[in-house]
Formats: C-alpha cells, sequence, structure tokens
C-alpha cells in the first residue's frame, strides 16, 4: 500500500543522508591525518616520543577513514557474505578502534611520565621504545579483536540445522557478534578500564604541573614557561581523550541497552547516529592539534605554503626545489 511504500522511500532518505554524510567524513578523516603525518614527518622538532603516538593515533583515524567507513557503508546496505568473512570484517573494525584506545593511553602514560619522572624520562622513555609500544598496542589491539573468531560469536544457524562456514548470510555487525563479547569484554573490559586510567593520569598530570607551577612562582621564567607549554598540550591531549569518550559511549550505551533489555529495541535511525558520531571522532583529532598545538599550526602553514609554491613554479618540479629549512624554534623541544 501507499503507507508501505512511504515507510520505504523514508528508510532509503535515511540511508542515502548515512551514506553521504559517512563519506564527508571518511575524506576529512583521511585527509587531516594525513597531514598529522606528513607535519611529524617535516619537522624535526616534533619527532619526540609524544609524536610517535600521535602518528600512531593518526594511522588509526586513517584506517577509519580509509576501510571502517567503506566497511560500515557495505554491511549498512545488507551485503550477503560468508559467515566468516562477515566475522572478519566486524573483527576488523574492533581491531582499528582498539589500536585507537591503547594509542591514547599510550600518549596519557607518556605525558604523565614526562611530569612525574622529569629528570630520567629521556633515559627511560626513548624512540626506538616508544615505537615498541606502539608496535604493543597494535599487537594487543589484534588479539583482543579477533577473539570473536576464536569462537565468541554467533551461532550461526539456519532454521533448526547449524550451517556450513560456506553459508551466506546477509552481513550485519549484530548477526555475527555476540552482545556478551561487546558489552563484558570489548566495552567493560577494553574501553571503560583504559577511560578510567586516562582520566587518573590526566588528573595527576593537571595537579603535578599545578603544584610546580605554584611552588615555582619565584623560580626562574624559563622553568614557568616550559611548566605552562606541558600544561597546554597536556589540556589538548585531554581533550582528545574526551572527544573521543563523547563520540564512543553512546554507541557502546546502546549496545548495553540491546544486552540488557532485548525488548527495549533500537530505532535504526538512532544506530545509525551512534555509529556516525564514532567515526566523526576520526576527523575530530587533526582539528585539535591544529587548532591547540601552535608547533603543529606553524608546520601546516609550511607545508600549505610549499604547495601553493610548487603550484605557482610549474617551470621547476616540486621535487628538485631545495627544501626550506626546518622551522627554527629557539623553545626546548618538548612540545
Amino acid at each position: 500500500g501507499p503507507d508501505e511504500k512511504h515507510a520505504i522511500s523514508q528508510m532509503l532518505h535515511v540511508d542515502m543522508i548515512y551514506i553521504s554524510m559517512e563519506t564527508a567524513i571518511a575524506l576529512a578523516s583521511v585527509l587531516g591525518n594525513v597531514l598529522v603525518v606528513l607535519v611529524v614527518c617535516v619537522n624535526r622538532a616534533l619527532r619526540d616520543t609524544t609524536f610517535c603516538f600521535i602518528v600512531s593515533l593518526a594511522v588509526a583515524d586513517i584506517a577509519v577513514g580509509a576501510l571502517v567507513i567503506p566497511l560500515a557503508i557495505v554491511i549498512s546496505l545488507g551485503l550477503k557474505t560468508q559467515f566468516y568473512t562477515c566475522l572478519f570484517l566486524a573483527c576488523l573494525l574492533l581491531i582499528i578502534t582498539q589500536g585507537s584506545i591503547l594509542s591514547l593511553m599510550a600518549i596519557a602514560i607518556d605525558r604523565y611520565l614526562r611530569v612525574k619522572i622529569p629528570i630520567k624520562y629521556s633515559i627511560i622513555v626513548t624512540q626506538n621504545r616508544a615505537w615498541v609500544a606502539v608496535f604493543l598496542c597494535w599487537l594487543l589491539s589484534a588479539l583482543t579483536g579477533l577473539v570473536p573468531m576464536l569462537g565468541w560469536h554467533n551461532e550461526h544457524t539456519h532454521g533448526n540445522l547449524s550451517t556450513t562456514s560456506d553459508d551466506i548470510i546477509v552481513c550485519t555487525f549484530t548477526t555475527v557478534m555476540r552482545m556478551d563479547y561487546m558489552v563484558y569484554f570489548n566495552f567493560f573490559g577494553w574501553v571503560v578500564v583504559p577511560l578510567t586510567i586516562m582520566i587518573a593520569l590526566y588528573a595527576e598530570i593537571f595537579r603535578v604541573i599545578r603544584k610546580q607551577l605554584n611552588m615555582r612562582a619565584e623560580a626562574t621564567c624559563d622553568t614557568s614557561k616550559y611548566l605552562h607549554k606541558e600544561l597546554k598540550l597536556a589540556k589538548s591531549l585531554a581533550l582528545v581523550v574526551l572527544l573521543f569518550a563523547l563520540c564512543w559511549l553512546p554507541l557502546h550505551v546502546m549496545n548495553c541497552i540491546l544486552f540488557f533489555c532485548p525488548e527495549c529495541g533500537m530505532p535504526k535511525s538512532a544506530m545509525y547516529v551512534g555509529i556516525f558520531m564514532s567515526h566523526v571522532n576520526s576527523a575530530l583529532n587533526p582539528l585539535v592539534y591544529a587548532f591547540r598545538i601552535q608547533r603543529f599550526r606553524a608546520t601546516l602553514v609550511q607545508i600549505a605554503r610549499r604547495c601553493m609554491l610548487c603550484k605557482h613554479k610549474e617551470t621547476s618540479p616540486c621535487p628538485n626545489q631545495p627544501s626550506p629549512p626546518p622551522l627554527s624554534d629557539k623553545s626546548p623541544v618538548h612540545p
């Protein structure tokens, strides 16, 4: 009837809005985070341990734009795949999210050590150790994200008979993923716990810096300048954590509602908003760095100018141009 047609056209309309918004976020996320990596490569002064972890976070966000969002769009369209193919795609989404969380936690631990043991910091936290930590973050993400592949997933039953793994299903996240895994293991274990640790670490960082600033009111100007710099960067990175929590919690809360109260139901549009918000997070981080970290912004401007010069000088191709000297930064190497 006409009502049915209207409902179908409305659903199609919602799907189209969702897909176009997701595409825009995917582009913003890839572009913004590629710039983050580029800025760290260009500016030698930014190549410290904190920025190793920021690059790791940027890589996770590039993966969200290049892999997760296209997969989410495909899954929302009801793609038919083999059961284990669908399960693997769902696990891939979890691995990348987990990579983001653990990179954020590594950043928080790094900043904590910097203010807690400033003298021993450079001996303990070396560049090589930072990259080892990044590798461990991703290894742990892969291990936790692939747990459903080992058997903690929905049984794929067809009527009353179990089907073979070759069977074709309509691939949706909830078809293959068990909600007890998503709520107890993924959310409580690997989202709530790291977020709680991060909040505690940043609270302690702010407490230590404020205490030092109060104690050293009469201390040298340089020390005070350094501490203010640390405080500003810690605020920026804490903002990244806050945005992560705000963007990801709605989706996890909806998963909890579906799990603890199956009869409550959840409108499709609400789930779309939750998924969309989780993806928006990947496009936000570069904006935080650009607006709040001065040296980061300066390097971005430098890259933009260099590109403009390349466009103007069509006759001399870009690679042959002498590269401008690195940004002069007379302040300490700490961001």
